[in-house]
């Protein structure tokens, strides 16, 4: 029997969000910009999952673009808020904790000339108000920073910055990847004050291959891609209405509040349990995200405990998914050290878990500790 605990790469697909995919491939399969009544009922589809969608985010429908994922979304928010305000300034502020489709988008742009400030977290990793604060000035045209860390769980509070924007006379848009933290926390355009918001589905029991970016109304950014009239021109192309719907039926299905209690619920009995095990530290702080517990087990490197777990159907991740196994940048920002970090692991829940996958993660671990470090060390 499988133990699933690596949500953060990607979920499993609700058995409504797949049926409603294969719906919109199988039987209504028009084309939302054709005229007719295939058409017009795919449209109607697609419209009512960006209602959704808005709903959840606290914010108008239009304001919702439908893009493959949170990296284009993320290219798309960064590339474009810089292209449209790049003769206001040339500076840029982000993390140097952010995911790698923004922290690649950042060099791309350093290569182009723009100044970009990557500020480090705290010892908590979490990016503060006053950083921002001394970062941000009138030639800044974007801030970036994540809601909530893909690795640690770590929340940055970014409705603190739209404040500080308007108080260093800045004409910076804000944005934030919220791809961890949406679905998970209730996060709400408005009150969030951001002006762009990156969300994913395959964090949420959604297919991969499908996101949305929130654009604040009011607020524009220049397309990357051109071609026909979707998405008002931003995001051109035939929209992939089997994914779209899917989404919107993996957003309908969030249970925000019911699903934060029940995970909060499974972190600390994980964090109970896993603090039993010698040689096991914790690289998540209290107040992280709780869906996210990232240790360190001692003396064994985080691919072959990935490895020695993964044989015993304990499933697990050594960082983020997309970095591949390369060290993590993230812990190394909080100042954690090489031996520490090179031997973390990120444990994920999500609403399908249960104390019985951790468990097995535990009683894998201890195993591992026993069997594993004479053949590292």
């Amino acid at each position: 029997m499988e133990h699933y605990l690596d949500n953060s790469a990607t979920t499993k697909v609700s058995r409504a969000a797949a049926e409603k995919a294969l719906e919109l491939m199988c039987e209504n399969y028009g084309n939302a910009s054709s005229l007719h009544s295939l058409g017009i009922k795919a449209e109607a589809e697609l419209e009512n999952s960006r209602k959704i969608i808005a709903k959840a985010l606290g914010c108008e429908s239009d304001e919702i673009y439908f893009t493959s994922g949170g990296t284009e979304a993320n290219n798309t928010a960064i590339f474009g808020a810089v292209k449209t305000l790049k003769r206001r300034g040339n500076k840029i502020v982000t993390s140097s904790v952010e995911h790698s489709s923004v922290l690649e988008a950042m060099k791309e742009l350093e290569n182009q000339g723009f100044e970009v400030i990557y500020l480090s977290p705290d010892e908590n990793g979490v990016i503060t108000a006053d950083k921002i604060k001394n970062a941000v000035d009138n030639k800044t045209i974007l801030v970036s920073i994540m809601t909530a860390n893909n690795e640690t769980g770590s929340i940055n509070d970014v409705s603190k910055i739209q404040k500080i924007v308007v108080n260093n006379n800045s004409p910076a848009l804000i944005h934030t990847d919220a791809v961890q933290a949406f679905g998970k926390i209730n996060i709400k355009t408005k009150k969030s004050g951001v002006d762009l918001m990156t969300i994913s589905a395959h964090k949420i029991h959604g297919p991969k291959g499908i996101g949305a970016l929130y654009i604040k109304k009011g607020k524009r950014i220049a397309p990357l891609h051109f071609g026909g009239e979707q998405e008002k021109k931003l995001r051109p192309g035939t929209e992939a209405l089997p994914l779209i719907g899917a989404l919107g039926v993996a957003v309908s299905e969030l249970e925000i509040e019911k699903n934060y209690e029940k995970i909060s619920a499974l972190n600390s009995y994980a964090k109970s349990r896993l603090s039993e095990i010698q040689g096991v530290s914790f690289n998540s702080k209290d107040d992280a995200l709780p869906y996210i517990i990232n240790i360190s087990v001692k003396g064994i490197r985080s691919e072959t405990m990935l490895h020695f777990l993964a044989q015993n159907e304990v499933y697990v991740s050594s960082g983020s998914a997309c970095a591949k196994g390369k060290p993590s940048h993230v812990l190394n920002a909080m100042g954690i050290d090489k031996d520490t970090a090179d031997s973390s692991i990120r444990i994920s829940f999500s609403k399908f878990n249960t104390e019985e996958d951790v468990d097995f993660l535990v009683k894998y671990i201890k195993q591992g500790l026993e069997t594993l470090v004479k053949k590292q060390y």
